[in-house]
């Protein structure tokens, strides 16, 4: 079985799709830039130059500065499956994103985002 298509398409693909869901529930980019670099550890101009290159998301996170250790504090369900029990890594950090832009989205505060 090969990869998942997901891993090689552009971060920056879907990107605009993270910041258009939060900016319609009155959320930012800002706050989406934000919690981008609480993810990954990547600085903005390393976000941006990441978005630029259009880097895959494999790449994307593996070249990730520093995975923050609360991500794994994200719990609950996204596409159907509990986020908590993926097993293949990079899927899981993927969905962390996904699952983190939701609660930014249903209007989570930034705080509790980030697992403060």
């Amino acid at each position: 079985m090969g990869k998942h298509k997901i891993f090689t398409m552009s971060f920056a693909s879907v990107y605009p799709h993270y910041v258009k869901k939060a900016e319609r529930k009155g959320r930012t980019k800002t706050e989406v830039d934000e919690i981008m670099r609480w993810m990954t550890g990547y600085s903005q101009e390393e976000l941006e130059a990441h978005l630029e290159k259009q880097t895959d998301f494999e790449t994307f996170l593996g070249e990730a500065p520093q995975l923050n250790p609360s991500r794994t504090l994200i719990k609950g369900v996204i596409c159907g499956v509990r986020v908590e029990e993926i097993e293949e890594p990079t899927m899981r950090e993927i969905r962390y994103m996904d699952k983190l832009i939701d609660e930014l989205a249903k209007g989570k505060t930034m705080e509790k985002i980030l697992r403060k």
